[in-house]
């Protein structure tokens, strides 16, 4: 079992925690990892977008001039793909990219970035965050502490004023152990972690 250091808010160093080998300390597969953030940007597109193909552009019914005998290359329509105005060759189609995962891939991929912060020590662990006010200025100063700028901060609940504070902080994001995913784990360069959802996660996940 790996241990790691716990920090307090003032970044002072106030303890060790073990951390669960079947959570933190798995074989990392990659290709899992690659799946799970592959799925989570595609299933947050949209879809929407659409072109118009030759068939549903309007105009174009008559044939733009005979034949043969102009000189000009053979046309049917002034709405084939090749006239200005014309409609789109392959054109987008509204359509759903998601995909799914089954549950024992996702459990698996998130050890697996869990397991990689750990390992590339990344990974902070805080007895507690607090705040008594809702105050950006009080969060970035327990960041600036810790000696993280970019970093997605778990927390074991809802906690509104701490929510609140790191809103407005660009390079910090806040979620809960409930909605934690991989690309997030991923994107934020240092995964902080309060003891209380360093619990959670291993009753959860081990």
């Amino acid at each position: 079992m790996a241990n790691v250091a716990v920090y307090n808010m003032e970044g002072k160093e106030v303890g060790t925690l073990e951390l669960n080998d079947a959570v933190f300390g798995v074989q990392i597969n990659e290709h899992l990892v690659h799946m799970a953030v592959v799925q989570q940007l595609a299933n947050n597109r949209q879809g929407t977008q659409k072109a118009k193909t030759r068939s549903e552009v309007s105009g174009g019914g008559r044939k733009p001039w005979r034949q043969k005998g102009t000189g000009h290359a053979r046309q049917g329509s002034t709405r084939s793909p090749q006239w200005k105005g014309g409609g789109v060759v392959f054109a987008p189609v509204p359509r759903d990219y998601s995909f799914k995962l089954n549950k024992k891939e996702k459990r698996a991929a998130l050890k697996s970035a869990l397991t990689s912060r750990v390992q590339g020590g990344k990974l902070i662990v805080v007895d507690e965050l607090k705040l008594d006010e809702i105050k950006t200025k009080k969060f970035k100063a327990v960041m600036d502490n810790l000696k993280v700028a970019k970093a997605l901060v778990v927390l074991s609940e809802n906690d509104e004023k701490v929510i609140l504070s790191a809103r407005n902080i660009p390079a910090v994001k806040t979620t809960q152990v409930n909605t934690i995913n991989v690309y997030d784990i991923l994107k934020g360069d240092t995964l902080v972690l309060t003891k209380d959802a360093v619990a959670k996660i291993e009753e959860v996940y081990a």
